[in-house]
């Protein structure tokens, strides 16, 4: 099996084990107050995401690609409503950006909710909006968003973009966990996950270039596999990326055979549901790092100089 066929195979049986375990993305009847009901939107908008960027790149086989949209449809028909749920969820939480971050997606890929968007845009006038305090990658994220949706962003999104830590280059060796998923997200928002390489600024994309080997060694050594897929894609959102052969023989060899993905080290043990909202996420990643790693290796051999 080449390199790009261990890879493309990582995202081909992490889509399939999605599939399989659908009704995981479920939304709760009757949610705890204290946490509210957009806590489980996010792995729909995470969805609707993945499979936004497995159609862009076009890379997917047919199979793989019929797969995503009935997992896409079954999200918006079957556990959104067809967008009443996000009504709902803007209706009950008119600050938070998450009906909206769950619904761009959604609608680049073509779904959409008149009503939804009106109701939003309204929101979006409130001084409020802006003036929630979020950390500052959440911020950049949610600035993204906004400009995505066609709305000015609240902090114009370089501004967002020179809060994070990444845009500080701070030293490397600092790095942990959260940094860690700091540094990914903040790549994920100035590249629209993975849409636009050039979003990277060339200082950052310089740096990264530099220490992301360092950091994907230190991950795969502690098998921290959700944040080493999500490395994986911020390799692939380079100039020049590496598709580093140990990490990508690391992430494919920690995948279970059924396709999914733990977080780290071995499979978690427990009923179907507390497996699923535990291994959900590094899954999605899986297929996003596979699908976008194909596909800029594949730009490489089609643009590669012929021998002479």
């Amino acid at each position: 099996m080449t390199a790009i066929q261990q890879i493309h195979e990582v995202g081909a049986r992490a889509l399939e084990w999605l599939h399989t375990h659908r009704d995981g993305f479920r939304l709760e009847d009757d949610p705890d107050p204290e946490i509210g009901m957009l806590e489980r939107f996010k792995p729909l908008g995470e969805l609707a995401i993945i499979g936004k960027v497995i159609f862009r790149e076009g890379v997917a086989g047919s199979r793989q690609a019929a797969t995503a949209q009935k997992l896409l449809d079954h999200a918006w028909h079957e556990l959104l409503g067809s967008g009443a749920k996000l009504m709902e969820g803007q209706r009950r939480e008119p600050l938070s950006p998450v009906p909206l971050e769950v619904y761009v997606p959604f609608k680049e890929i073509g779904y959409d909710v008149p009503d939804f968007e009106a109701a939003a845009r309204l929101n979006h006038r409130l001084g409020s909006w802006a003036a929630v305090e979020v950390l500052p990658v959440r911020r950049l994220g949610i600035s993204a968003i906004e400009r995505r949706f066609g709305v000015r962003p609240s902090v114009p999104e370089a501004e967002a973009a020179g809060r994070t830590w990444l845009a500080h280059r701070p030293e490397p060796w600092t790095v942990e966990g959260h940094i860690g998923y700091d540094i990914t997200h903040t790549v994920f928002h100035l590249t629209d996950w993975g849409e636009n390489p050039a979003g990277l600024p060339p200082e950052i994309a310089d740096y990264l270039a530099t220490w992301l080997p360092v950091w994907l060694d230190d991950w795969l050594d502690l098998r921290r596999w959700d944040l080493l897929g999500e490395l994986l894609v911020v390799d692939a959102c380079l100039p020049h990326p590496t598709l580093d052969p140990a990490a990508w023989q690391g992430f494919a060899a920690a995948q279970q055979r059924d396709g999914a993905m733990p977080v780290r080290a071995e499979m978690p043990e427990g009923d179907e549901e507390e497996i699923f909202d535990l291994v959900y996420h590094p899954t999605l990643v899986a297929a996003f790092a596979s699908t976008l790693a194909v596909s800029r290796a594949m730009t490489d051999l089609t643009t590669a100089p012929t021998p002479a």
